[in-house]
């Protein structure tokens, strides 16, 4: 049997090919796993406290939307709230939605995180400390600084608001 010389050659480079592949594959694979190591380890640092601190950034996300059902969706279904503005306290899910009916008629209102106490004893966990309220009315910019306590329980993987309470500071 007769090989042609460029048979052999092109054999060669298939498989120096192959090789390269194989390698380049090892490297690539090396790299996928050390990030992979690399991540675990912060999703294991993450602890009740941020899984709480966490849940409240979710509410301030929920409230900047101006999506009441976004909103509301966070509380749990026998959740208690006292609002800023309200005059009375929602004691059902029913009323917590009736506060947050309209939030969608301030498109610009928002809400930013400032100091925060969290504390977590197994299931609950308390969240309180100060926030501030922005819009925009009369074409001014407005900011009310209010403090708050939320407080969560722990159920089904996730951690529901089961009482909110929120103020203007005290003189």
């Amino acid at each position: 049997m007769h090989t042609d010389r460029s048979d052999v050659v092109g054999s060669l480079l298939r498989t120096e090919s192959l090789t390269q592949r194989r390698s380049l594959m090892k490297r690539i694979l090396l790299l996928v796993t050390t990030v992979v190591m690399l991540g675990v380890p912060a999703l294991v640092l993450a602890g009740p406290k941020e899984d709480v601190a966490a849940a409240t950034q979710a509410w301030v996300a929920a409230y900047d939307s101006r999506d009441p059902a976004r909103i509301t969706a966070l509380y749990d279904p026998e959740a208690v709230f006292w609002g800023t503005s309200a005059n009375r306290v929602s004691a059902s899910a029913g009323a917590i939605a009736e506060y947050f009916k309209d939030a969608g008629k301030r498109p610009n209102a928002r809400v930013t995180l400032d100091e925060q106490h969290i504390r977590v004893y197994g299931d609950v966990a308390v969240n309180t400390g100060y926030y501030t309220f922005s819009d925009v009315r009369d074409g001014q910019n407005v900011s009310i600084p209010a403090r708050y306590t939320f407080v969560y329980w722990h159920r089904d993987a996730k951690w529901w608001i089961v009482d909110h309470h929120s103020s203007l500071p005290g003189k």
